[in-house]
């Protein structure tokens, strides 16, 4: 029974998973949504701004959680209904949500057995988790920061090593917010876009997108070094 408790929420999840591509709605993921539906989306979010927004955030974390391909859309999406800022803002909590339950369901099923073995050994491992402890919040902020490190892999690997759930949710919301207003900007771009060629080629749409995303090149390569500098400034400033 304990270890049916263990196991429940990863469980769960899965079945969230399989409940998804079952019915296809993961074929819905694209920005062809948004090419035929968008204006009735605008619509309704114009009449039920708040409801739009709870509906898109609480989407947005399900589709996060479920590791599901196709939540990018969902980003630009969000930019189209809600423009750069309260789609990139309400997109960085819904998916630092989203990275919770990816944190607890790995927890649950991992990280305090394998947490409690290593404080047990005092190993290498739990070494590995003290400086973790540490510096959880500059570890998950560059991690975050460089999107091209994988999201769920460190919300399965912050899940697993058992790491301080405050800062590691601080540093995730404060370093998704910088790709996903640019995500969100080029979604609310799609509008004036859109509405001029109502069945644009995207693939050379986004061909226009060229500057935001030197941006997102520049979180993905600049920004960690940076904070790695950060780091080590304050914490000679703290030594002396």
């Amino acid at each position: 029974m304990a270890r049916l408790k263990r196991f429940l929420p990863l469980i769960v999840l899965g079945a969230v998973i399989a409940l998804i591509f079952g019915m296809g709605w993961n074929r819905y993921l694209s920005l062809d949504t948004i090419r035929d539906h968008g204006a009735e989306f605008r619509a309704f979010t114009a009449d039920n701004y708040i409801l739009s927004l709870l509906a898109l955030m609480a989407v947005f974390a399900v589709l996060t959680a479920s590791v599901v391909p196709g939540v990018f859309f969902v980003t630009i999406t969000a930019g189209y209904l809600f423009g750069p800022w309260g789609g990139g803002v309400s997109t960085s909590i819904a998916a630092t949500a989203g990275a919770l339950i990816v944190y607890g369901v790995a927890r649950t099923a991992l990280g305090r057995s394998l947490r409690e073995k290593a404080e047990r050994d005092q190993g290498l491992m739990q070494k590995v988790c003290a400086a973790i402890d540490k510096e959880t919040f500059w570890y998950v902020l560059a991690s975050r920061l460089a999107v091209v490190v994988p999201f769920h892999m460190i919300n399965i690997a912050a899940g697993v090593m058992a790491v301080r759930l405050t800062p590691y949710t601080i540093a995730t919301v404060i370093g998704l917010l910088p790709a996903h207003i640019i995500y969100c900007w080029i979604g609310a771009r799609l509008n004036t876009l859109l509405a001029d060629d109502p069945n644009p080629d995207f693939q050379a749409l986004f061909g226009q997108f060229w500057a935001p995303m030197t941006g997102v090149f520049v979180l993905a390569v600049v920004l960690p070094f940076a904070m790695k500098g950060l780091q080590a400034a304050l914490g000679r400033k703290a030594a002396t």
